[in-house]
């Protein structure tokens, strides 16, 4: 497959930013807005480089003007030439750094902060299907692995490869300034090391980006573990928890072990060939001296701009691991992250009005896998203002019903058509801001009762967001907090009961005020008077909204005007309570086979 088509089928949200499918083109686009201060970075490294690699340069002076004037009266006036350079590069050196080191510090969190923005904004258009098979936990791990990674690549280029490239490129012109042979020596040796050194590296990438991907993984396990620290304790199940944990612990062990240990061979590599340099070089030195082919201060410079190659020869080699373990951690981050999104907006996808809420699907075809459908050409109408009950045994397709009004799923063919309007062909922000949704188990942000009402309508004041609480019936409860509106839930609402967590859904939905609302067993964690009391309010706020209700208790309801009931994925009657009870079909056995007021899970129950 060609890459042109390839990416021609790349399906990408028109509100996600365009951020490339490969590692390196992702970190240039990351980089794009930085190009002045990679620049200035350059110039500020290739400084410090060639002023600290030219020291032995200004030592070498030094020591040629000892070889002449072996004692003098006045220190200064013999050797202020050779002074003055080495105090010189010596302030230049430390300009030069800091100045680098103040770009790095203005550019490196907000080059954090851009990747990880982008990369959270591509998320968010991503399908309720993708989150539902990842971890939560370990995409944002992903995240901040990847921004955190994107700035080690950047610095490993700019602060370590280029500086190092600077001093073995001086380095190698000075030995050839003293001789031809030094020259060729370290030369040769250099563009050897370089070139095993990063063949050694690439050869561990593979092992860098598993380690990368088992860390993501353990992460996300441990977060799952620990978001789930109550059912553990009421099973029972902290020793089974903690060996559970403890296998996917063993092989992140395993996989680190595998890297390292390669690493160690690498370093094998590393340090017998410092050794070679510096045996070779100082060997070949001293003997070019004896011949009188180069002076002591020539002997000086050579030896001290050796050390300094196999110091940053050792720093080269541990960047390069270094270097291709962050890649990995990159490429580990793009390749979860940076996928087709599942479901867009059309091209010239429009805004979606909703004057009535008529809600059609018509000849609809759905398969959440091949072969297997749930839907096939289903066509239904709801009229503007209906009220609907949808009941069914468990997986006959009513949340699937409502997560195709949603557009959480697309069907395989058909339309769903609201006032007319094929979803398909409005932008998901618009279909979404229509419909309220009030789930059977709601999530809370982390955030204040008064902000997690205020979702519903971010411009609404605290009149209103009172309101609502009081025809949710939560704003007792919230007074009785100590700090009231102002509390926090904690993380998904773990410090507030669920029919609380209920209650303060129902609030959210009604400040929203959508003309469409989808109600998914809205009322299940509450106790009956509170119920009551909150479908009294509900009914009230309904208006002439138009009313999709899920329920396994009928009696919840038995008072809409139309219920709708699934079997297997086809509608198998429509009518009101009354109506159907008195057809003594299916709905009429769903009710007989009620027990407490609830449905069983299938007809055999």
């Amino acid at each position: 497959m060609s890459k042109r088509s390839s990416n021609a089928r790349f399906r990408r949200a028109a509100a996600a930013p365009p951020l490339p499918t490969r590692t390196v083109p992702f970190i240039v686009y990351c980089l794009r807005q930085f190009r002045g201060l990679m620049l200035l970075m350059l110039i500020f490294e290739t400084g410090q480089a060639a002023t600290s690699i030219l020291v032995p340069y200004a030592v070498k002076a030094v020591m040629d003007a000892v070889a002449l004037q072996p004692r003098v009266d006045d220190i200064w006036l013999a050797f202020e030439r050779p002074l003055l350079l080495l105090a010189g590069l010596a302030i230049a050196e430390i300009l030069f750094s800091r100045a680098s080191g103040a770009v790095l510090i203005i550019m490196g969190p907000r080059l954090r902060q851009r990747t990880s923005r982008l990369l959270y904004a591509y998320l968010q258009q991503h399908s309720p299907r993708y989150f539902a098979n990842q971890f939560a936990g370990s995409l944002a791990h992903r995240i901040s692995e990847t921004a955190m990674s994107v700035n080690h690549t950047t610095w490993s280029v700019l602060c370590d490869f280029w500086p190092i490239s600077i001093t073995f490129i001086v380095s190698v012109a000075l030995l050839f300034g003293v001789h031809d042979g030094l020259g060729a020596f370290v030369g040769g040796w250099v563009l050897l090391y370089v070139a095993v050194s990063y063949w050694l590296a690439t050869r561990c990438q593979p092992y860098a980006q598993r380690y990368a991907a088992t860390r993501s993984l353990v992460n996300g396990k441990i977060v799952d573990s620990v978001s789930n620290m109550l059912n553990a304790k009421l099973f029972a199940r902290l020793d089974y928890e903690r060996d559970y944990l403890e296998d996917f612990l063993e092989t992140e062990v395993r996989e680190g072990r595998r890297t390292f240990w390669y690493m160690e061979r690498v370093r094998w590599f590393q340090f017998t060939a410092a050794a070679l340099l510096k045996f070779g070089t100082i060997g070949y030195a001293l003997w070019l001296w004896n011949a009188g082919a180069i002076g002591v201060g020539d002997f000086a410079m050579a030896t001290g701009l050796t050390l300094l190659v196999i110091g940053d020869a050792r720093n080269l080699t541990r960047r390069f691991l270094e270097f291709f373990e962050y890649v990995g951690n990159v490429a580990n981050g793009v390749d979860t992250i940076v996928k087709p999104h599942e479901i867009i907006d059309a091209p010239d996808a429009k805004s979606l009005q909703v004057s009535a809420g008529r809600i059609e699907f018509r000849n609809v075809d759905f398969a959440y896998e091949p072969g297997r459908p749930v839907f096939q050409s289903l066509n239904v109408v709801i009229e503007p203002g209906q009220r609907v009950g949808l009941v069914g045994f468990s997986g006959s397709g009513k949340s699937t019903f409502v997560a195709l009004i949603l557009r959480n799923y697309e069907p395989q063919s058909g339309q769903i058509l609201i006032d007319g309007q094929d979803i398909a062909q409005a932008t998901q922000d618009t279909l979404h801001a229509q419909v309220s949704l009030i789930p059977q188990d709601p999530s809370l942000f982390h955030r204040t009762l008064r902000e997690n009402i205020a979702y519903g309508n971010l411009q609404a004041d605290n009149d209103a967001i009172r309101h609502a609480a009081v025809m949710a019936n939560a704003d007792q409860f919230i007074a009785a907090m100590p700090e009231g509106y102002q509390s926090l839930v904690g993380e998904r609402g773990i410090k507030v009961s669920g029919g609380q967590r209920q209650r303060i859904a129902v609030a959210r939905v009604m400040l929203k005020d959508a003309p469409i609302l989808i109600l998914d067993e809205a009322t299940s964690s509450l106790d009956s008077v509170t119920e009551k009391t909150i479908q009294d309010n509900l009914d009230r706020a309904m208006g002439r909204k138009t009313v999709i209700a899920i329920a396994h208790r009928l009696s919840t309801i038995a008072h809409l005007d139309r219920i709708l009931v699934f079997d297997q994925g086809r509608i198998v009657e429509d009518g009101s309570h009354d109506q159907l009870l008195a057809q003594k079909g299916y709905y009429h056995r769903l009710w007989s086979m009620q027990a407490g007021g609830f449905l069983p899970d299938d007809a055999q129950s």
